[in-house]
């Protein structure tokens, strides 16, 4: 049966789990796009970086599920050359905002430091920088085959800093959307993505069977419960004493 809604996701392995049985009738594109296709009302819902809904008080965020971590995630992290707290330049990657905000609280809370960031070119080397982000199924990849490398995890740098879980994701719903319509099939879709993890980890190709195992059953956490969102309220504290963003609106949750 057909959604009578038009839906979009990430196209990484962390969002399979929330799409399983549902693919074929979601439009995937990387994250900073996918939240520039939503603020145009391209899609009635979408599995978007949490900055987006921080940013624009323009949606409903759909409750009970996210992509979101309570310790090391693997896939957004900071590989450096020098260390940490002496680093000058700190290379992005542009396709989250998300990840790109988070790593400077990490450095200016956790660290003391505010060094200039600017865009990772696509395919960048850490030879050619002092540090650069990483994230998605490139960062699976590379620490695969670079582990032997210094890196910063932002998911455990966070709940270090915090006590607190983080919140990569969650389903934003345009407002009038249905919240307990529309949440019907996405609820469904986890709850089979998550009784069919292993068949996930066995289908992909990311990294090494191991890893994707791991990454899936335990950096992940597909919950958004009062945690997470005690959460997402300290992400937006920080962006706002950062000026990142202008001001806060509370986060309404529906279905």
């Amino acid at each position: 049966m057909a959604l009578p809604w038009r839906i979009g996701s990430v196209p990484y392995l962390n969002a399979r789990p929330l799409i399983y049985g549902i693919e074929d009738q979601i439009t995937l594109s990387p994250p900073s796009r996918l939240a520039d296709l939503m603020h145009r009302g391209q899609f009635d819902a979408g599995l978007v970086p949490i900055a987006e809904v921080i940013q624009h008080d323009r949606y409903d965020v759909l409750d009970g599920i996210a992509i979101a971590t309570h310790g090391r995630i693997q896939s957004v992290y900071l590989v450096h050359r020098e260390p940490i707290e002496k680093l000058k330049r700190v290379a992005v990657d542009t396709a989250s905002r998300t990840s790109a905000w988070l790593v400077r609280v990490i450095l200016q809370y956790g660290y003391n430091v505010t060094p200039e960031f600017y865009p990772r070119p696509e395919g960048g080397k850490l030879s050619e920088h002092e540090a650069m982000m990483l994230i998605g199924d490139e960062a699976l990849w590379y620490r695969t085959r670079n582990g032997s490398q210094p890196t910063l995890d932002l998911g455990e740098a966070w709940v270090e800093l915090t006590g607190l879980p983080f919140v990569f994701a969650a389903w934003a719903l345009q407002r009038g959307v249905d919240g307990k319509a529309i949440g019907g099939p996405l609820r469904a879709a986890k709850a089979q993505g998550l009784a069919n993890i292993e068949r996930i980890v066995q289908n992909a190709t990311e990294a090494t069977l191991e890893v994707r195992r791991e990454y899936l059953t335990r950096n992940l956490s597909y919950e958004l419960d009062a945690a997470e969102k005690q959460g997402i309220r300290r992400f937006q504290q920080y962006l706002k004493e950062m000026r990142l963003v202008d001001g806060s609106h509370d986060l309404r949750y529906v279905g």
